[in-house]
């Protein structure tokens, strides 16, 4: 599965940076999260409960950080288990560009999905990854916003 995208954020590049660096705001952020902790200064571990089309599992994982040129871009992989409902793993490369006082994060994803997951057919992972992209973005805004305001 491959995605890629663009969201405008209306915040600093600099803000957008941090937030997307800060595992407390990404927890807010990641719908299901249900831990996200900094492992070293690029990489994480994480807990996340998914439900997609019937299946509902979690997976825990690990997430490294890469080509990192704050607050520019870098790419993030990550890989997780979800017990006999199968593997989620993939990555993406982030770019923060800036216009004005908003910024645009550019992103190109990929990942592959095993196990029962895999089972209920790409159009309903490949949708449910959109939406649960969607809802990361909206959250995020929403985070980085009231943050600025606070």
């Amino acid at each position: 599965m491959d995605m890629t995208g663009e969201q405008r954020i209306a915040a600093p590049r600099d803000a957008v940076w941090a937030a997307l660096n800060n595992p407390d705001m990404l927890k807010q952020c990641i719908r299901g999260c249900e831990s996200l902790e900094w492992v070293s200064s690029t990489e994480l571990t994480a807990t996340v409960r998914l439900k997609i089309g019937p299946l509902s599992t979690s997976f825990n994982g690990d997430v490294t950080l890469s080509n990192i040129n704050p607050p520019i871009s870098y790419t993030i992989y990550a890989e997780g288990k979800g017990g006999i409902a199968g593997f989620a793993k993939g990555g993406a490369d982030v770019v923060l560009k800036e216009d004005g006082n908003e910024t645009i994060l550019q992103y190109e994803a990929n990942a592959q999905v095993g196990g029962k997951i895999a089972q209920l057919g790409s159009w309903l992972v490949d949708s449910s990854a959109k939406k649960i992209t969607q809802q990361f973005f909206s959250d995020l805004t929403a985070a980085i916003n009231g943050q600025a305001k606070a």
